[in-house]
């Protein structure tokens, strides 16, 4: 028989793996909306000049860049990720000693992070360039005639680097738990 203090101790435990796997999920659906919000803003994003004539067209869309296109893919991925994720989220927080899918899921979560990471600085790096130009490639600033597909290339980057920050937040809170795990008896 166990002395009363580690009963308490233990139900403690428990309770504070729980509390972090509910904000686990929660971060997971936040994450989810970024990415896609994310996605879909940068997507959706075209812009047509009021002085283009019959014959010359001036438009700028997000799919003229191949860095963009490689932002909504990265974006789609990862959010598709997410939404595959949170049934073991959920089962994380019904069974809070689940170590093997808990550990799966931080492998996943480092790549997703890796892809999700890759992709939106590559698009800031392109963003940074319609913003200011870079005067020795000889690459003019075009933000100054396209200022609203500059406005939505630029807020579509906050959601993809608010669920990169989220990932730099889930995994070591999923090591946190994992950890914990081996701390406690095998009767979780």
């Amino acid at each position: 028989m166990k002395p009363e203090g580690t009963v308490d101790q233990e139900s403690k435990e428990l309770e504070l793996m729980r509390g972090v796997s509910i904000l686990e999920l929660v971060l997971r659906v936040v994450a989810i909306l970024g990415t896609l919000a994310s996605a879909v803003a940068m997507g959706t994003t075209d812009q047509t000049l009021p002085f283009s004539t019959q014959t010359v067209l001036f438009q700028a869309q997000y799919d003229d860049i191949p860095t963009f296109r490689f932002f909504v893919i990265t974006n789609a991925v990862v959010c598709g990720y997410l939404a595959i994720s949170l049934p073991m989220a959920v089962y994380h927080v019904i069974r809070t000693g689940a170590a093997k899918s808990r550990a799966l899921l931080i492998f996943l979560d480092a790549t997703m992070l890796s892809v999700l990471t890759a992709g939106a600085s590559a698009a800031a790096a392109i963003v940074y360039l319609a913003h200011k130009g870079n005067a020795s490639a000889n690459w003019l600033a075009i933000c100054q005639q396209y200022e609203k597909f500059c406005e939505r290339i630029t807020g579509s980057l906050i959601g993809s680097f608010g669920s990169v920050l989220i990932f730099v937040l889930l995994i070591p809170l999923s090591g946190l738990i994992l950890t914990r795990q081996q701390l406690l008896p095998r009767v979780i």
